[in-house]
Protein backbone atom coordinates (compact mmCIF):
# COMPACT_ATOMS: atom_id res chain seq x y z
CA UNK A 1 0.00 0.00 0.00
CA UNK A 2 1.10 3.58 -0.50
CA UNK A 3 0.02 6.43 1.71
CA UNK A 4 -2.27 9.08 0.28
CA UNK A 5 -1.72 12.84 0.76
CA UNK A 6 -4.76 12.79 3.06
CA UNK A 7 -4.84 9.67 5.23
CA UNK A 8 -7.49 7.26 3.99
CA UNK A 9 -7.99 6.20 7.60
CA UNK A 10 -9.06 9.71 8.70
CA UNK A 11 -12.64 9.93 9.94
CA UNK A 12 -13.27 13.21 8.16
CA UNK A 13 -10.79 13.73 5.27
CA UNK A 14 -9.61 17.33 5.01
CA UNK A 15 -9.07 17.43 1.26
CA UNK A 16 -11.82 18.54 -1.13
CA UNK A 17 -13.90 15.57 -2.17
CA UNK A 18 -13.40 15.84 -5.96
CA UNK A 19 -15.41 12.80 -6.97
CA UNK A 20 -14.39 10.78 -10.03
CA UNK A 21 -15.44 7.60 -11.75
CA UNK A 22 -13.52 4.36 -12.12
CA UNK A 23 -14.33 1.39 -14.33
CA UNK A 24 -13.85 -1.98 -12.65
CA UNK A 25 -14.86 -5.59 -13.19
CA UNK A 26 -16.16 -7.29 -10.04
CA UNK A 27 -17.27 -10.92 -10.16
CA UNK A 28 -17.50 -10.70 -13.94
CA UNK A 29 -19.61 -7.53 -13.95
CA UNK A 30 -18.30 -4.35 -15.57
CA UNK A 31 -19.20 -1.46 -13.29
CA UNK A 32 -18.70 2.29 -13.29
CA UNK A 33 -18.23 3.35 -9.68
CA UNK A 34 -17.50 6.61 -7.87
CA UNK A 35 -14.39 7.42 -5.83
CA UNK A 36 -12.87 10.61 -4.45
CA UNK A 37 -9.82 12.14 -2.83
CA UNK A 38 -9.22 11.20 0.78
CA UNK A 39 -10.10 7.51 0.38
CA UNK A 40 -7.87 4.53 -0.27
CA UNK A 41 -6.78 3.89 -3.88
CA UNK A 42 -9.19 6.37 -5.49
CA UNK A 43 -7.96 5.91 -9.07
CA UNK A 44 -8.09 2.14 -9.53
CA UNK A 45 -8.79 -1.22 -7.98
CA UNK A 46 -5.84 -1.67 -5.62
CA UNK A 47 -3.52 -4.52 -6.75
CA UNK A 48 -3.73 -6.21 -3.34
CA UNK A 49 -7.51 -6.09 -3.42
CA UNK A 50 -7.42 -7.61 -6.91
CA UNK A 51 -5.24 -10.47 -5.60
CA UNK A 52 -7.72 -11.11 -2.77
CA UNK A 53 -10.73 -11.10 -5.10
CA UNK A 54 -9.03 -13.57 -7.46
CA UNK A 55 -7.54 -15.84 -4.82
CA UNK A 56 -9.92 -16.09 -1.88
CA UNK A 57 -12.28 -19.08 -1.75
CA UNK A 58 -15.94 -18.43 -2.46
CA UNK A 59 -17.56 -16.68 0.51
CA UNK A 60 -20.32 -18.25 2.54
CA UNK A 61 -23.60 -18.19 0.57
CA UNK A 62 -25.56 -17.06 3.62
CA UNK A 63 -25.18 -15.46 7.02
CA UNK A 64 -23.23 -12.32 7.83
CA UNK A 65 -20.15 -11.42 5.79
CA UNK A 66 -17.68 -8.63 6.63
CA UNK A 67 -15.28 -6.34 4.77
CA UNK A 68 -12.90 -4.65 7.25
CA UNK A 69 -11.83 -1.22 5.97
CA UNK A 70 -14.21 -1.22 3.03
CA UNK A 71 -13.13 2.05 1.40
CA UNK A 72 -15.26 2.82 -1.64
CA UNK A 73 -16.53 -0.75 -1.59
CA UNK A 74 -14.96 -3.16 -4.11
CA UNK A 75 -14.50 -6.06 -1.66
CA UNK A 76 -17.93 -5.70 -0.06
CA UNK A 77 -19.59 -5.36 -3.45
CA UNK A 78 -17.89 -8.55 -4.62
CA UNK A 79 -19.07 -10.38 -1.51
CA UNK A 80 -22.60 -9.19 -2.20
CA UNK A 81 -22.44 -10.24 -5.85
CA UNK A 82 -21.12 -13.70 -5.01
CA UNK A 83 -23.46 -14.29 -2.07
CA UNK A 84 -26.77 -12.55 -2.84
CA UNK A 85 -28.56 -14.37 0.00
CA UNK A 86 -26.04 -13.20 2.62
CA UNK A 87 -25.96 -9.96 4.59
CA UNK A 88 -22.76 -8.06 3.85
CA UNK A 89 -21.26 -5.50 6.21
CA UNK A 90 -18.67 -2.97 5.07
CA UNK A 91 -17.03 -1.10 7.93
CA UNK A 92 -14.72 1.90 7.79
CA UNK A 93 -13.88 4.89 9.95
CA UNK A 94 -13.71 7.15 6.88
CA UNK A 95 -17.15 8.65 6.46
CA UNK A 96 -16.43 9.85 2.93
CA UNK A 97 -15.56 6.29 1.96
CA UNK A 98 -18.80 5.00 3.49
CA UNK A 99 -20.85 7.53 1.51
CA UNK A 100 -19.11 6.43 -1.70
CA UNK A 101 -19.60 2.75 -0.90
CA UNK A 102 -23.34 3.28 -0.40
CA UNK A 103 -23.50 5.16 -3.70
CA UNK A 104 -21.63 2.35 -5.45
CA UNK A 105 -23.88 -0.35 -4.01
CA UNK A 106 -26.87 1.52 -5.40
CA UNK A 107 -25.16 1.92 -8.78
CA UNK A 108 -24.55 -1.84 -8.86
CA UNK A 109 -28.17 -2.55 -7.93
CA UNK A 110 -27.17 -4.36 -4.73
CA UNK A 111 -29.41 -4.31 -1.67
CA UNK A 112 -27.82 -6.88 0.66
CA UNK A 113 -25.17 -4.52 2.00
CA UNK A 114 -24.83 -2.30 5.05
CA UNK A 115 -21.99 0.23 5.15
CA UNK A 116 -21.33 1.72 8.56
CA UNK A 117 -18.79 2.74 11.16
CA UNK A 118 -17.45 -0.13 13.30
CA UNK A 119 -19.43 0.75 16.40
CA UNK A 120 -22.68 0.50 14.45
CA UNK A 121 -22.37 -3.27 13.89
CA UNK A 122 -24.42 -5.05 16.59
CA UNK A 123 -22.16 -6.76 19.10
CA UNK A 124 -23.94 -10.10 18.77
CA UNK A 125 -23.27 -10.48 15.03
CA UNK A 126 -20.87 -13.29 14.09
CA UNK A 127 -19.37 -13.60 10.64
CA UNK A 128 -19.25 -16.57 8.29
CA UNK A 129 -16.76 -14.80 6.02
CA UNK A 130 -14.36 -11.92 6.66
CA UNK A 131 -12.34 -10.42 3.81
CA UNK A 132 -9.96 -7.50 4.13
CA UNK A 133 -7.11 -5.61 2.55
CA UNK A 134 -6.19 -4.26 6.00
CA UNK A 135 -4.84 -0.71 6.50
CA UNK A 136 -1.20 -1.59 7.19
CA UNK A 137 -0.13 2.06 7.30
CA UNK A 138 -2.12 2.80 10.44
CA UNK A 139 0.81 1.21 12.28
CA UNK A 140 1.05 -2.05 14.17
CA UNK A 141 -0.76 -1.04 17.39
CA UNK A 142 -3.80 0.30 15.52
CA UNK A 143 -3.76 -2.59 13.04
CA UNK A 144 -3.60 -5.15 15.83
CA UNK A 145 -6.44 -3.43 17.68
CA UNK A 146 -8.51 -3.48 14.49
CA UNK A 147 -8.00 -7.19 13.93
CA UNK A 148 -8.58 -7.91 17.62
CA UNK A 149 -11.96 -6.22 17.26
CA UNK A 150 -13.13 -8.39 14.35
CA UNK A 151 -11.30 -11.69 13.94
CA UNK A 152 -12.60 -13.20 17.21
CA UNK A 153 -16.11 -12.63 15.84
CA UNK A 154 -15.73 -15.38 13.26
CA UNK A 155 -18.50 -17.96 13.53
CA UNK A 156 -17.37 -21.49 14.51
CA UNK A 157 -17.14 -22.54 10.85
CA UNK A 158 -16.17 -19.10 9.56
CA UNK A 159 -13.11 -18.17 7.52
CA UNK A 160 -11.25 -14.89 7.25
CA UNK A 161 -8.94 -13.95 4.39
CA UNK A 162 -6.53 -11.02 4.54
CA UNK A 163 -4.25 -9.82 1.74
CA UNK A 164 -0.95 -8.33 2.87
CA UNK A 165 2.17 -7.31 0.97
CA UNK A 166 5.14 -9.54 1.70
CA UNK A 167 7.50 -6.65 2.43
CA UNK A 168 4.92 -4.93 4.67
CA UNK A 169 4.87 -7.68 7.25
CA UNK A 170 2.63 -10.52 6.09
CA UNK A 171 4.80 -13.12 7.84
CA UNK A 172 5.03 -11.18 11.09
CA UNK A 173 1.28 -10.55 11.04
CA UNK A 174 0.67 -14.27 10.59
CA UNK A 175 2.87 -15.02 13.62
CA UNK A 176 1.14 -12.33 15.69
CA UNK A 177 -2.34 -13.70 14.94
CA UNK A 178 -1.21 -17.21 15.87
CA UNK A 179 0.19 -15.91 19.16
CA UNK A 180 -3.16 -14.47 20.29
CA UNK A 181 -5.50 -16.28 22.67
CA UNK A 182 -8.36 -16.38 20.18
CA UNK A 183 -8.48 -20.12 19.42
CA UNK A 184 -7.80 -19.15 15.80
CA UNK A 185 -5.14 -20.45 13.42
CA UNK A 186 -3.61 -18.29 10.69
CA UNK A 187 -1.93 -19.91 7.70
CA UNK A 188 -0.69 -18.76 4.31
CA UNK A 189 -3.29 -19.66 1.69
CA UNK A 190 -1.37 -18.43 -1.36
CA UNK A 191 1.19 -15.98 -2.72
CA UNK A 192 0.79 -13.85 -5.83
CA UNK A 193 3.42 -11.36 -6.98
CA UNK A 194 4.15 -9.13 -3.98
CA UNK A 195 1.16 -10.29 -1.93
CA UNK A 196 0.15 -13.11 0.35
CA UNK A 197 -3.36 -14.19 1.27
CA UNK A 198 -3.64 -15.26 4.90
CA UNK A 199 -6.44 -17.57 6.01
CA UNK A 200 -7.77 -17.51 9.58
CA UNK A 201 -10.09 -20.16 10.98
CA UNK A 202 -10.95 -21.68 14.35
CA UNK A 203 -8.35 -24.09 15.68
Amino acid sequence: MSEQPDHYFSREPATPEERRQVHVTLDGRDLTLTTANGVYSPDRLDPGTAVLLRGAPHPSPSGDLLDIGCGWGPIALTLALRSPQARVWGVDVNRRALDLARLNAAAAGLHNLTFCEPEDVPAEVRFETIWSNPPIHVGKPALHALLEQWLPRLSPDGRAHLVVQKHLGSDSLQKWINAQDWALTCSRLSSSKAFRILEIRHS
